[in-house]
Protein backbone atom coordinates (compact mmCIF):
# COMPACT_ATOMS: atom_id res chain seq x y z
CA UNK A 1 0.00 0.00 0.00
CA UNK A 2 1.58 3.35 -0.98
CA UNK A 3 2.52 5.64 1.89
CA UNK A 4 2.80 9.42 1.51
CA UNK A 5 5.89 10.91 3.19
CA UNK A 6 5.41 14.54 4.19
CA UNK A 7 8.69 14.99 6.07
CA UNK A 8 12.31 15.04 4.93
CA UNK A 9 13.83 11.53 4.81
CA UNK A 10 17.03 11.43 6.86
CA UNK A 11 17.50 7.63 7.16
CA UNK A 12 16.39 4.55 5.26
CA UNK A 13 17.03 0.80 5.05
CA UNK A 14 16.52 -1.66 2.19
CA UNK A 15 15.51 -5.35 2.26
CA UNK A 16 18.40 -7.60 1.27
CA UNK A 17 18.61 -11.36 0.60
CA UNK A 18 20.27 -11.77 4.01
CA UNK A 19 17.20 -10.36 5.73
CA UNK A 20 14.91 -12.65 3.75
CA UNK A 21 16.98 -15.82 4.44
CA UNK A 22 17.35 -15.05 8.14
CA UNK A 23 13.69 -14.28 8.52
CA UNK A 24 14.33 -10.81 9.94
CA UNK A 25 12.14 -8.03 8.79
CA UNK A 26 12.62 -4.38 8.24
CA UNK A 27 10.72 -1.89 10.34
CA UNK A 28 7.69 -0.38 8.80
CA UNK A 29 8.29 2.71 6.67
CA UNK A 30 6.51 4.81 9.21
CA UNK A 31 9.14 3.83 11.78
CA UNK A 32 12.12 4.02 9.42
CA UNK A 33 11.41 7.60 8.48
CA UNK A 34 12.61 10.05 11.08
CA UNK A 35 11.08 13.48 11.36
CA UNK A 36 13.71 16.09 10.69
CA UNK A 37 13.47 19.06 12.93
CA UNK A 38 13.43 22.26 10.91
CA UNK A 39 16.53 24.40 11.43
CA UNK A 40 15.80 27.76 12.91
CA UNK A 41 16.87 30.52 10.54
CA UNK A 42 18.17 33.76 12.01
CA UNK A 43 15.83 36.61 11.17
CA UNK A 44 17.82 39.49 9.69
CA UNK A 45 16.53 42.85 10.91
CA UNK A 46 16.83 45.64 8.36
CA UNK A 47 16.35 49.38 8.75
CA UNK A 48 12.75 50.53 8.27
CA UNK A 49 10.52 53.32 9.50
CA UNK A 50 8.53 51.10 11.91
CA UNK A 51 11.64 50.06 13.83
CA UNK A 52 11.27 51.07 17.47
CA UNK A 53 13.91 53.30 19.01
CA UNK A 54 15.98 51.50 21.67
CA UNK A 55 16.55 53.05 25.07
CA UNK A 56 20.24 53.61 24.28
CA UNK A 57 21.92 54.59 21.02
CA UNK A 58 25.57 54.99 20.09
CA UNK A 59 26.43 58.53 19.00
CA UNK A 60 29.21 60.68 17.62
CA UNK A 61 29.48 64.48 17.77
CA UNK A 62 31.26 66.62 15.17
CA UNK A 63 32.31 70.23 15.77
CA UNK A 64 31.83 72.74 12.94
CA UNK A 65 33.54 76.13 13.31
CA UNK A 66 32.96 78.53 10.44
CA UNK A 67 34.01 82.16 9.83
CA UNK A 68 30.32 82.97 9.39
CA UNK A 69 29.68 82.86 13.13
CA UNK A 70 31.66 83.19 16.33
CA UNK A 71 29.82 80.20 17.78
CA UNK A 72 30.49 76.63 16.66
CA UNK A 73 27.88 74.09 15.62
CA UNK A 74 27.83 70.60 17.11
CA UNK A 75 26.39 67.85 14.91
CA UNK A 76 25.43 64.70 16.85
CA UNK A 77 24.51 61.53 14.94
CA UNK A 78 23.06 58.60 16.86
CA UNK A 79 23.31 55.09 15.39
CA UNK A 80 21.25 51.97 15.93
CA UNK A 81 22.98 48.57 15.94
CA UNK A 82 21.07 46.01 13.88
CA UNK A 83 21.46 42.24 14.48
CA UNK A 84 23.95 42.63 17.36
CA UNK A 85 26.18 39.64 18.06
CA UNK A 86 25.55 38.03 14.65
CA UNK A 87 27.49 38.00 11.35
CA UNK A 88 24.85 40.44 10.05
CA UNK A 89 25.60 43.12 12.66
CA UNK A 90 25.45 46.60 11.15
CA UNK A 91 25.52 50.14 12.47
CA UNK A 92 23.10 52.53 10.79
CA UNK A 93 22.29 56.22 11.47
CA UNK A 94 18.99 56.69 13.26
CA UNK A 95 18.73 60.37 14.21
CA UNK A 96 20.69 63.62 14.05
CA UNK A 97 20.79 66.72 16.27
CA UNK A 98 22.51 70.09 15.70
CA UNK A 99 23.15 72.42 18.62
CA UNK A 100 24.68 75.91 18.77
CA UNK A 101 24.57 79.10 20.79
CA UNK A 102 23.87 81.00 17.58
CA UNK A 103 20.10 81.22 17.13
CA UNK A 104 20.17 82.95 13.73
CA UNK A 105 19.69 79.68 11.82
CA UNK A 106 17.57 77.89 14.42
CA UNK A 107 14.45 77.34 12.29
CA UNK A 108 16.02 75.86 9.16
CA UNK A 109 18.56 73.83 11.15
CA UNK A 110 15.74 72.29 13.21
CA UNK A 111 13.82 71.48 10.02
CA UNK A 112 16.96 69.99 8.46
CA UNK A 113 17.61 67.69 11.41
CA UNK A 114 14.03 66.39 11.42
CA UNK A 115 14.08 65.70 7.68
CA UNK A 116 17.44 63.91 7.88
CA UNK A 117 16.29 61.84 10.86
CA UNK A 118 13.17 60.80 8.93
CA UNK A 119 15.32 59.76 5.95
CA UNK A 120 17.65 57.78 8.23
CA UNK A 121 14.74 55.88 9.80
CA UNK A 122 13.28 55.11 6.37
CA UNK A 123 16.25 52.87 5.64
CA UNK A 124 17.84 52.03 2.33
CA UNK A 125 20.65 54.00 0.73
CA UNK A 126 20.87 57.32 2.60
CA UNK A 127 24.25 58.33 1.18
CA UNK A 128 22.54 60.56 -1.42
CA UNK A 129 22.06 63.15 1.34
CA UNK A 130 25.79 63.92 1.26
CA UNK A 131 25.80 64.81 -2.44
CA UNK A 132 22.62 66.85 -2.15
CA UNK A 133 24.00 68.90 0.76
CA UNK A 134 27.35 69.44 -0.95
CA UNK A 135 25.53 71.03 -3.90
CA UNK A 136 23.98 73.80 -1.75
CA UNK A 137 25.72 77.15 -2.40
CA UNK A 138 25.50 80.29 -0.28
CA UNK A 139 24.65 83.38 -2.40
CA UNK A 140 26.99 85.41 -0.18
CA UNK A 141 29.89 83.13 -1.05
CA UNK A 142 31.62 80.18 0.56
CA UNK A 143 34.73 79.90 2.71
CA UNK A 144 37.77 77.71 3.29
CA UNK A 145 37.72 75.45 6.32
CA UNK A 146 40.78 74.35 8.26
CA UNK A 147 42.98 72.28 5.97
CA UNK A 148 42.25 74.32 2.85
CA UNK A 149 39.04 72.58 1.78
CA UNK A 150 36.48 74.92 0.22
CA UNK A 151 32.94 74.86 1.58
CA UNK A 152 30.27 76.54 -0.60
CA UNK A 153 27.87 76.93 2.34
CA UNK A 154 27.16 76.00 5.94
CA UNK A 155 24.79 73.27 4.74
CA UNK A 156 27.63 71.79 2.68
CA UNK A 157 29.85 71.60 5.77
CA UNK A 158 27.07 69.84 7.69
CA UNK A 159 26.95 67.42 4.78
CA UNK A 160 30.72 66.99 5.11
CA UNK A 161 30.24 65.96 8.75
CA UNK A 162 27.53 63.49 7.68
CA UNK A 163 29.91 62.07 5.06
CA UNK A 164 32.67 61.61 7.65
CA UNK A 165 30.27 59.70 9.89
CA UNK A 166 28.98 57.45 7.10
CA UNK A 167 32.58 56.63 6.19
CA UNK A 168 33.31 55.75 9.81
CA UNK A 169 30.43 53.24 10.04
CA UNK A 170 31.20 51.76 6.62
CA UNK A 171 28.30 53.06 4.53
CA UNK A 172 30.62 55.09 2.28
CA UNK A 173 33.95 53.68 1.13
CA UNK A 174 37.13 55.64 0.67
CA UNK A 175 37.78 56.57 -2.98
CA UNK A 176 40.26 54.20 -4.57
CA UNK A 177 42.64 55.28 -7.33
CA UNK A 178 43.45 52.94 -10.19
CA UNK A 179 47.01 52.05 -11.20
CA UNK A 180 47.27 54.72 -13.89
CA UNK A 181 46.13 57.48 -11.53
CA UNK A 182 48.56 56.35 -8.83
CA UNK A 183 51.37 56.23 -11.39
CA UNK A 184 50.56 59.76 -12.60
CA UNK A 185 50.49 61.13 -9.04
CA UNK A 186 53.85 59.54 -8.19
CA UNK A 187 55.32 60.96 -11.41
CA UNK A 188 54.08 64.48 -10.59
CA UNK A 189 55.45 64.20 -7.05
CA UNK A 190 58.86 63.18 -8.40
CA UNK A 191 58.87 66.09 -10.89
CA UNK A 192 57.94 68.56 -8.15
CA UNK A 193 60.63 67.22 -5.80
CA UNK A 194 63.26 67.51 -8.56
CA UNK A 195 62.19 71.10 -9.27
CA UNK A 196 62.44 72.03 -5.59
CA UNK A 197 65.92 70.52 -5.39
CA UNK A 198 67.04 72.58 -8.37
CA UNK A 199 65.65 75.77 -6.84
CA UNK A 200 67.29 75.00 -3.51
CA UNK A 201 70.60 74.32 -5.25
CA UNK A 202 70.49 77.63 -7.12
CA UNK A 203 69.56 79.58 -4.00
CA UNK A 204 72.18 77.86 -1.91
CA UNK A 205 75.01 78.17 -4.45
CA UNK A 206 76.47 81.29 -2.87
CA UNK A 207 79.87 80.01 -1.80
CA UNK A 208 80.76 81.44 1.58
CA UNK A 209 77.92 83.98 1.48
CA UNK A 210 74.48 83.68 3.14
CA UNK A 211 71.77 81.81 1.13
CA UNK A 212 69.54 84.91 1.13
CA UNK A 213 72.16 87.17 -0.47
CA UNK A 214 71.24 89.03 -3.67
CA UNK A 215 73.24 89.71 -6.83
CA UNK A 216 75.81 92.50 -6.74
CA UNK A 217 75.68 94.86 -9.74
CA UNK A 218 79.44 95.48 -9.56
CA UNK A 219 81.05 92.04 -9.14
CA UNK A 220 78.02 90.00 -10.23
CA UNK A 221 78.20 87.81 -7.13
CA UNK A 222 75.25 86.82 -4.95
CA UNK A 223 76.76 88.41 -1.87
CA UNK A 224 74.67 91.52 -1.19
CA UNK A 225 73.10 91.56 2.27
CA UNK A 226 71.59 94.16 4.59
CA UNK A 227 74.20 95.44 7.03
CA UNK A 228 73.68 98.39 9.36
CA UNK A 229 70.63 99.48 7.38
CA UNK A 230 72.48 99.49 4.06
CA UNK A 231 72.79 96.94 1.26
CA UNK A 232 76.44 95.84 1.23
CA UNK A 233 78.28 93.32 -0.93
CA UNK A 234 80.36 90.87 1.09
CA UNK A 235 82.48 90.03 -1.95
CA UNK A 236 83.71 93.36 -3.27
CA UNK A 237 82.55 95.70 -0.49
CA UNK A 238 80.24 97.73 -2.73
CA UNK A 239 77.71 99.64 -0.61
CA UNK A 240 74.86 101.97 -1.51
CA UNK A 241 75.74 104.09 1.47
CA UNK A 242 79.18 104.86 0.12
Amino acid sequence: MPIKVDQKIVACETVTEEHQSSGTHVDEPQQAVQIAEPHEKAEIVRMHEKLQRPEMLLGSTYKIKTPLSEHALYVTINDIVLNPGTPHEKRRPFEVFINSKNMDHFQWILALTRIMSAVFRKGGDVTFLVEEMHSVFDPKGGYFKKGGKFMPSLVAEIGDAIESHLKMIGMIGEPQLDKEQKKLIEQKKAEYAATQQQVAAKEGDCGDFPPGATLCAKCHTKAVVMMDGCMTCLSCGESKCG
